[in-house]
């Protein structure tokens, strides 16, 4: 995906910093709309186009993370980066929760914040929906990927884009070590110990997603990573 007039939108309470990085990031070639509190963001999230989402935590009448989830509601696919002070360990892991592809905290220098820019840019595939159409059986499951979904028998249920993520990634190395820094740097562009607290997280929950076929399980490697371990004729 170009970065050409690539559409940004910015929600940040401290007008300074604000308009410095727009100031920044025109300069380097991307479109920004800078709100000054997080209803604010949604409305202009409804009513325009953005590819990327920069969303500060803690903002007057709708914080970063309440932001984060009604944009979510409305866009299941568009990637988001927390600009933070907060650098509690539980803050970031409740912002990779939430399904931020980076998390930064201030104070940062503009261009730490333009490689992590470009990093999610990187992983944006050419075109979505192509990338995405596909149906994959995993033991007694069928996975939908375009439509973050899992069957099993007549009951369906709808999943997140990371967690659909993270199972596609699971399912393209069924039966094989996955090492879980490569694992993470995969699938968030780099590797950092919140993250990998994170995917632990999601591992927990893809396996209760998983747990009515008993030839399914992803195996722990200690010190190493995880298998995926499904039967042969999936």
């Amino acid at each position: 995906m170009s970065e050409e007039r690539f559409k940004i939108l910015l929600a940040e309470d401290d007008l300074n910093l604000g308009v410095l990085l727009v100031d920044y990031l025109e300069t380097e070639g991307f479109e920004v709309k800078l709100c000054k509190d997080g209803r604010l963001a949604f409305k202009a999230f409804q009513v325009n186009q953005f590819d990327l989402c920069l969303l500060d935590i803690m903002m007057p009448e709708m914080d970063g993370f309440s932001l984060a989830k009604e944009i979510r509601l409305k866009d299941k696919k568009i990637p988001f980066i927390f600009i933070s002070a907060k650098s509690l360990r539980e803050d970031k892991l409740k912002g990779y929760g939430l399904g931020a592809d980076d998390y930064i905290t201030k104070p940062f220098d503009e261009e730490e914040l333009l490689w992590k820019i470009k990093a999610v840019i990187r992983r944006i595939p050419e075109n979505t929906s192509e990338s995405r159409a596909e149906i994959i059986s995993i033991g007694k499951y069928h996975f939908d990927l375009a439509n973050q979904s899992l069957t099993f028998g007549v009951k369906t249920k709808r999943i997140t884009e990371k967690e659909s993520d993270i199972l596609h990634y699971l399912s393209g190395h069924r039966n094989k070590l996955i090492k879980r820094e490569e694992m993470v740097k995969d699938l968030w562009g780099v590797n950092d110990y919140f993250l990998g607290r994170s995917l632990d997280v999601f591992i927990t929950k893809i396996r209760k997603y998983l747990k009515e076929d008993p030839d399914l399980s992803i195996e722990n490697v200690f010190g190493v990573g995880f298998i995926f371990n499904v039967p042969a004729n999936s």
